[in-house]
């Protein structure tokens, strides 16, 4: 159970200047992922997480921890680099003997070929080329062969998206959520994994609407989102900062989408006869 007294994320940071997501979070809001909740549970059913040794990037508020663990799991290690996270998702994990570490995803510090499943949501997004290369390889080094990666990300649509067009969003999203976000078509999310060593085996998508009535209704509950309709109304800049992203958000309605995929580690055989064939 999420533990709503606990300090959040970038809770030292005013809110004019915090990451949208965690302003978000200040609302009271628990779902942040673009596709949203159901997105993430099918997501979930297509990395076949019984018996896994599991592990989950920048778990956050642990929301998808909860729903890891609910599963018939092996184990459970989240990686994250904020402290409050951390202490967060601990708080959430430990009852099933799960570990938490205080540690960035391009460098986890974890051993090699040590998970079944890496899931990471909604951080990929937040991250330039170079890191998002970093992030996926490390999660192709923790996994054993036959692994499946499992991704839960901010796209852009269509594949054909005027690149103009997509210049102008995302500088609209680094001003507006104050992240630097480079999201990436459905193609071009592929082709990070595919990039890595990963044979991407399922997609799936849903609109982007982070802070529509009806995504919030079905994400959050009727107490949730009355929860945070009064703290919205409480807070001057709170309220200005969930406007400002809800405007855009509708502005770019039609050129963006919340994505998911699912991609496997070749086995060791594979990986082999793929050598095999490139080298003959």
């Amino acid at each position: 159970m999420i533990d709503d007294n606990a300090p959040l994320p970038q809770s030292d940071r005013p809110t004019a200047t915090a990451a949208g997501h965690w302003v978000l979070a200040r609302a009271g809001k628990r779902v942040l992922r673009p596709g949203g909740l159901h997105l993430t549970k099918v997501m979930l059913e297509h990395a076949q997480l019984a018996s896994a040794d599991v592990v989950e990037f920048a778990p956050g508020l642990g929301r998808t921890a909860e729903l890891i663990i609910a599963q018939p799991i092996h184990s459970y290690t989240g990686v994250d680099q904020d402290k409050n996270a951390v202490t967060r998702v601990k708080g959430i994990v430990d009852k099933v003997g799960g570990v938490v570490v205080n540690s960035i995803a391009q460098k986890s510090g974890l051993p090699d070929a040590s998970a079944d499943v890496v899931v990471g949501e909604a951080m990929l997004t937040m991250q330039g080329a170079s890191s998002k290369a970093a992030i996926v390889g490390e999660a192709f080094r923790l996994l054993r062969p036959g692994g499946r990666y499992a991704i839960h990300e901010l796209s852009l649509t269509p594949d054909s998206i005027d690149p103009a067009i997509a210049d102008t969003l995302r500088k609209g999203l680094a001003q507006t959520i104050r992240v630097n976000a480079r999201p990436l078509t459905q193609a071009e999310w592929r082709k990070v994994l595919t990039d890595a060593g990963f044979e991407v085996e399922w997609v799936g998508d849903a609109p982007m609407a982070l802070l529509s009535l009806r995504r919030n209704l079905a994400d959050e509950g009727l107490r949730g989102v009355a929860r945070i309709i009064r703290n919205v109304l409480r807070d001057k800049e709170l309220w200005a900062r969930v406007l400002a992203m809800r405007a855009l958000f509708r502005k770019y309605r039609h050129h963006l989408a919340g994505v998911a995929m699912v991609a496997r580690k070749p086995t060791e055989s594979a990986s082999a006869a793929e050598s095999a064939t490139t080298s003959n």
